[in-house]
């Protein structure tokens, strides 16, 4: 395994002064926004440049309280509409794909370009459709809308790249916006539609271990937005978890990943059963990981790592499960005896 690198120099020790989940989540924040970012896009000729600027924070994200700087506030979304080809998503016809392509690279109107995200969204259930639009090069169109400024613009950005996701020969083209689609993650309001989106998109495309390694640098985001997030994001939040822990291959990455000490109180019963039953099935694929004892060693002078939090023997991890087994799910109850057993 060798060195075991922290990310982010000085995390450790910002975590270490600041209590509580939001603070911590806030102070990755704030240590991410720093770091110097790299458009995974390029240049799209089809896309204005306002479109291609950086993601602004957005007012009501817990970056934009504790940093201090100055919120750019969207402006209202203009609410005239320019024409739309209106047809049900199973009888669009290649030359209906081509059209709506065109219409995304020229509107000026965030609602036409929600529209045409919508139905474009919404063809792309598909497989042909899947299949076409990635042959008009539209997945490249799309997804140079992932810094559009209009939040709602963005979230269907996300939910059109979501659906064309479930084709593997698409996956290979979306995987190069997955930095943008984490830096949409870090920006935006907590709990908002664009931080589920974001996460639903980053679950499609690590059910296959092809392109789990594009998040190993993820997980303390990931950790830390679990503990501040409501029931629907926690539970978005836990699948992308599971499936990256289902990987041996990933172990590594993610017992090291510095993660906030609360994430231990989840594990309650006044804890939503979806959240919990996910939380459970993470926490029994790290205890299926078997580290030398060297690893262990090194792992343990980690104060804020995952290892130290969950799975060292000074975790508090062990008592919260025994208290878990009398659980009134009878789903919980299995789940926490296979990980004791």
């Amino acid at each position: 395994m060798g060195d075991i690198t922290p990310r982010f120099g000085n995390m450790k020790a910002l975590l270490g002064l600041v209590a509580g989940a939001g603070a911590s989540y806030g102070i990755y924040k704030l240590i991410s926004f720093k770091r110097n970012k790299k458009n995974a896009t390029g240049e799209n000729p089809g896309v204005k440049g306002s479109q291609q600027s950086e993601v602004k924070i957005q007012p009501g994200s817990l970056l934009a309280r504790v940093s201090g700087l100055d919120v750019i506030c969207p402006r209202p979304a203009d609410t005239a509409s320019g024409d739309i080809i209106h047809q049900s998503p199973d009888n669009l016809e290649p030359q209906h794909l081509k059209m709506l392509l065109s219409c995304l690279k020229t509107s000026n109107n965030p609602t036409d370009r929600c529209r045409i995200l919508l139905t474009l969204g919404n063809s792309a259930a598909f497989t042909v459709n899947q299949n076409l639009i990635r042959e008009f090069e539209g997945i490249h169109i799309i997804a140079g809308f992932l810094s559009d400024p209009a939040p709602e613009v963005r979230v269907q950005t996300l939910n059109a790249l979501n659906n064309l996701c479930m084709n593997i020969q698409n996956q290979e083209q979306i995987k190069v916006y997955v930095p943008q689609v984490l830096e949409l993650i870090e920006m935006s309001p907590v709990n908002s539609d664009l931080q589920l989106g974001a996460l639903r998109l980053l679950t499609n495309l690590s059910v296959t271990d092809k392109h789990q390694h594009l998040l190993k640098e993820s997980v303390t985001l990931l950790l830390s937005l679990l503990v501040v997030s409501n029931e629907a994001l926690q539970v978005q939040t836990l699948k992308v978890l599971v499936n990256l822990s289902s990987n041996p291959d990933m172990m590594d990455d993610i017992v090291q990943a510095q993660a906030p000490a609360s994430v231990v109180l989840l594990f309650d019963e006044r804890t939503a059963p979806a959240v919990l039953l996910r939380l459970l099935t993470f926490a029994g694929n790290l205890k299926a990981w078997r580290p030398s004892a060297q690893v262990a060693d090194e792992l343990r002078r980690k104060q804020d790592c995952l290892f130290r939090v969950m799975l060292d023997e000074s975790s508090q991890l062990h008592g919260r499960l025994l208290q878990l087994l009398s659980h009134p799910d009878g789903d919980i109850q299995a789940q926490v005896a296979r990980i004791l057993t």
